[in-house]
């Protein structure tokens, strides 16, 4: 298995019940005692993401017990069914002092689910609680399963490091992880991988640290193959959707959605485009040195792309034309500028071809780039064959004053003050 379907919630089932040794006494008889028929009732109505106010309805049982049985059976969902304030207040008073893979179980729901709810609530946690036998259980399947690291940190609600960190002490070893890669190394790599670091501050670090010094070519794909980065489609939920919108409107980090909810970097940016959060972000240009985009510096781009040649457009607006192409082509803006040649422009073309002028001196002259005016006289059958330029640079009235009758020569004529361009 390379990657889980989106409804994953555990890859086994645990804990499992404990194999019968010896005879088995009579159970006495209890009242209150679970029926076949209310155990299938409850299984199928938690897998048809029926919500627990209405299991204990259909019931007529209380909703603690309702809910400790959904957790004995094992049942976990991706439910999308809003949370109750009976939840929000449970998940208050619980989080941070158990395992979320327990709450998560407790309220058969995801474990990025209870942490996309713990966000909105604005629920902090403590020291991490010990492992849980169904983590433990969930981290041995992944590995057997050769599933990324990062989806099993994801599906079990812990971070990247800390599983790493927890297989390693397990004595687990990964079947992605390179044959010359010791375990000390994969979880320190996906520890600093975690942190935010690039490729190469990662292999400097672990060059320090005494570990071989790796190929960036050869990191990369090896850190990917651990699961660093990879996510598998989940669809987003509401709650998700309140702490993007809510980090793009406060100027936030975006680094726990991608730590805590499995997001790749790509998801987050679509889903902020899909809500239309682009470009609202107080870090929204991120290592970018240059000035943040106000919203009338797009405005007047708008209105002043394909007026002007860039190189003016540049000046004008202060940035480069790099910048420039950049933002206009995020916006979807057409240049479309192509500055005519005025009949000045032409006539002093033919007049420096007749006379002997430089072909550059006639593209500084006019100020135009030289591969356009050569392509414009090679176009009108002006060739201009390999002239010396002079030393003081010619103004388009001087040229045009060489032929003031307009008649032209046949014959190159000898210009005062030029330089030979074949001698060094």
């Amino acid at each position: 298995m390379t990657d889980l379907a989106p409804d994953i919630v555990e890859l086994v089932a645990c804990p499992t019940l404990p194999e019968p040794c010896g005879r088995l006494r009579e159970m006495p008889f209890r009242h209150d005692a679970w029926t076949p028929d209310e155990i299938a009732t409850v299984e199928r109505m938690f897998r048809d993401d029926a919500a627990i106010d209405d299991i204990v309805a259909a019931l007529g049982r209380g909703r603690a017990g309702v809910r400790d049985k959904i957790a004995k059976l094992g049942l976990r969902r991706n439910s999308s069914r809003p949370w109750s304030t009976d939840e929000d207040a449970w998940l208050t008073r619980e989080y941070g002092l158990r395992p979320t893979a327990d709450l998560a179980g407790d309220l058969g729901r995801a474990c990025t689910s209870v942490y996309a709810r713990a966000g909105v609530l604005g629920l902090t946690e403590g020291n991490p609680p010990k492992w849980s036998d169904w983590e433990d259980a969930q981290l041995r399947a992944g590995y057997a399963q050769a599933i990324p690291i990062a989806q099993i940190a994801t599906l079990i609600g812990r971070p990247l490091s800390g599983t790493a960190t927890r297989a390693n002490a397990l004595g687990l070893r990964h079947p992605n992880k390179p044959a010359d890669w010791t375990e000390a190394e994969a979880t320190r790599a996906l520890t600093l991988a975690g942190e935010g670091l690039r490729y190469i501050a990662i292999i400097d670090i672990l060059a320090t640290e005494g570990f071989p010094r790796r190929t960036k070519a050869g990191f990369g794909p090896h850190l990917r193959k651990l699961g660093y980065g990879r996510g598998w489609g989940r669809n987003w939920t509401p709650d998700e959707d309140t702490l993007l919108i809510r980090a793009y409107a406060d100027g936030a980090s975006l680094t726990p959605l991608t730590t805590r909810l499995g997001r790749t970097k790509c998801s987050i940016r679509w889903r902020a485009d899909y809500l239309g959060l682009r470009g609202t972000h107080a870090n929204r240009d991120g290592f970018r040195g240059g000035p943040v985009w106000s919203d009338n510096d797009l405005e007047r781009l708008r209105d002043l792309y394909g007026t002007m040649p860039m190189d003016a457009l540049a000046t004008k607006m202060g940035r480069t034309k790099a910048s420039l192409f950049t933002r206009a082509n995020i916006l979807g803006l057409v240049h479309g500028y192509h500055r005519k040649w005025t009949e000045e422009e032409i006539r002093a073309l033919r007049i420096a071809h007749d006379f002997g002028v430089a072909l550059p001196d006639v593209a500084a002259a006019i100020g135009r780039k030289y591969p356009a005016v050569h392509k414009y006289a090679e176009k009108h059958e002006l060739r201009f064959s390999r002239r010396p330029r002079r030393a003081a640079p010619w103004t388009l009235a001087e040229i045009i004053a060489l032929d003031p009758s307009g008649t032209g020569v046949t014959d190159h004529v000898a210009i005062p003050g030029t330089i030979d361009e074949e001698k060094p």
